[in-house]
């Protein structure tokens, strides 16, 4: 079998995400009450059965360092490892410049390893896949690189590379994040085939290409705005397509989301929310690792004349919802919600208190967050924009560690 090395680019500062980012990288980012946005990659390589993992960080990778080694050390197995690798800075006192420069400035890694294949993703994203069936499908075209690909709408191609494939799969045209008229899919005006930043390489092409891109002045060292344009023309780039990636026991359409906005990530939670949501957690054949805190059940009291009800929502461990009423909500851990408050349409990140008689709507709560008795957020976004960040969408955004209302 071919030797596979996976390293995970998880440095994003995630300036779009911003307060959810202030204090800590995109990749560390909660999502899903239990989950943070790393926990998918890695489940995706840990599912595989691929545990050859290096985690690349850079911006502010505390919080993220704490969680990898919580939920995702393995020690004792041969070979086998998940390492968070800070950066270094090898190649002068500077961080990494582009996705291809974190893998260059890591390049030791690589050498000392001697895979065959090596696989470089994305960590901040919500999806399942099975990578080994990208790998295999790699190595059955004899690729020099693979890039995983989905379609999204025209609307969107601006954040993404945009791709153009031949019959056979190959990649015969590619284009960076396009400002206007992006080659859309034959006979699909209204779509556009995107590239996922998931990539397959032959170890010894990915090398070569580093060494090259690395002298290359000019170059902004990324592999959508360099490395790519450079090595498809040569003809052993192809393109696999994510929607014919099958999970072990589920059989609706994939499922990927980019949560790089308060509006993407808000509603990527609601997504969680629907009677038969496109994203399943509850899949035991696809198990969602992560760290769960030593915490006792949810619990759920009525209090005088104030009934607790509790629909369509996520509700984690060690939250205490005391007469209150909560609809479309997803609670991280450890939330306690006093009588005779509503929430509804909310995300809250976790160890979040809530006094009596409060109207919260649509809004993502950060961690340690303390609510007067009273308060209403949600209701008059004019007034929240005052004090909150608030999205186009009108998504309300409480910092990490804020008290309201005192």
């Amino acid at each position: 079998m071919a030797r596979i090395l996976s390293m995970v680019l998880a440095g994003g500062e995630g300036t779009r995400l911003y307060p959810l980012t202030q204090s800590r990288s995109k990749p560390s980012v909660p999502f899903g009450g239990s989950y943070r946005l790393i926990d998918f990659a890695l489940n995706n390589f840990v599912n595989s059965d691929f545990l050859r993992i290096y985690v690349l960080t850079q911006f502010k990778s505390q919080s993220l360092n704490i969680h990898l080694r919580k939920a995702w050390h393995l020690s004792g197995i041969t070979d086998r490892f998940i390492d968070a690798i800070p950066a270094q800075m090898r190649m002068g006192k500077r961080w990494y410049d582009g996705t291809a420069d974190a893998i260059y400035q890591n390049i030791r890694f690589i050498e000392i390893d001697e895979p065959d294949h090596v696989c470089i993703f994305g960590s901040d994203h919500i999806y399942k896949m099975d990578i080994r069936q990208m790998v295999d499908y790699h190595q059955e075209k004899e690729a020099q690189l693979t890039v995983a690909a989905i379609q999204v709408p025209v609307s969107e191609a601006h954040h993404f590379g945009i791709i153009e494939v031949d019959e056979e799969g190959r990649m015969i045209g590619f284009e960076e994040k396009p400002e206007s008229n992006p080659k859309t899919i034959p006979g699909d005006p209204d779509h556009v085939l995107a590239s996922m930043g998931n990539y397959v390489f032959e170890a010894k092409t990915l090398m070569r290409e580093l060494e090259r891109d690395a002298q290359d002045e000019s170059s902004s060292h990324d592999f959508g705005k360099d490395i790519i344009p450079e090595l498809y023309p040569q003809g052993k780039v192809y393109v696999y397509n994510f929607n014919d990636n099958k999970i072990e026991g589920e059989s609706g359409p994939c499922y990927w989301r980019d949560v790089g906005t308060i509006h993407a990530y808000w509603q990527a939670h609601m997504d969680l929310l629907a009677d038969e949501p496109d994203f399943s957690l509850y899949n035991r054949k696809w198990a969602l690792h992560t760290y769960y805190p030593p915490l006792p059940p949810a619990t759920f009291k009525d209090f005088g004349d104030h009934e607790t009800q509790a629909s369509q929502s996520l509700i984690s461990a060690g939250c205490y919802i005391l007469g209150t009423q909560i609809s479309k909500s997803v609670l991280g851990f450890r939330c306690h919600i006093r009588p005779g408050s509503s929430v509804s349409g909310c995300i809250m990140l976790g160890n979040v208190k809530i006094g009596e008689n409060c109207r919260i709507i649509n809004t993502i709560i950060d961690k340690d967050v303390e609510i007067a008795p009273g308060t209403e957020i949600g209701v008059d976004l004019e007034q929240d924009r005052k004090r909150f960040t608030v999205s186009d969408e009108g998504i309300v955004v409480i910092p990490k560690g804020s008290k309201v209302g005192f």
